[in-house]
């Protein structure tokens, strides 16, 4: 069921988590819920999907009332999330050091998003929702992690594509 959820999610975020804000927000709370209480509580699958979704509800709630708090919360938890993600896509396992990756990231996500706002948070969404979609082909299909790579670039790129013309369309009729 969270892989259905996570794919599902990841095809928003790759096009249109810039304009919808919410969702993105919500994604990262709910990545963040679903992935604490499954990997490190080792809880069953149904626990991790209903945490994240009570910790997402909340973040997309904070979206939409608290936009600059929540940009900042978003940044964090998606750099956070995504570098993790990223340094086991490439194969490495920081063990015990999962957080010093996940607070490297997630500093890394609020500069992007503060520096850049629209940019940083068509690249993070993209960057967000290749990671929550490839691990689920790697499972699904048994991608090779060269292939896997392949796909995460792959479909980021797509994701920035599709925001970004959006975006320049916007720009263009403003």
């Amino acid at each position: 069921m969270i892989a259905l959820v996570n794919i599902l999610l990841g095809v928003g975020l790759l096009v249109a988590g810039r304009k919808l804000f919410w969702l993105f927000v919500a994604a990262a709370g709910f990545v963040l819920g679903a992935q604490v209480t499954i990997r490190t509580f080792h809880g069953p699958e149904w626990l991790g999907l209903i945490i994240g979704i009570v910790v997402g509800l909340p973040f997309a709630g904070l979206a939409i009332f608290l936009r600059v708090i929540a940009i900042g919360i978003a940044g964090f938890l998606a750099g956070g999330s995504i570098l993790v993600a990223m340094a086991g896509l490439v194969g490495l396992n920081p063990g015990g050091s999962a957080w010093l990756v996940y607070l490297v990231g997630g500093i890394i996500g609020v500069i992007l998003v503060g520096l850049l706002f629209d940019w940083a948070l068509i690249t993070l969404s993209s960057l967000g929702g290749a990671a929550l979609i490839v691990p689920e082909l790697v499972s699904r299909l048994g991608l090779q992690a060269g292939l896997a790579s392949l796909s995460f670039l792959v479909l980021t790129i797509l994701g920035v594509v599709i925001q970004g013309s959006g975006l320049h369309r916007e720009k263009r009729h403003a």
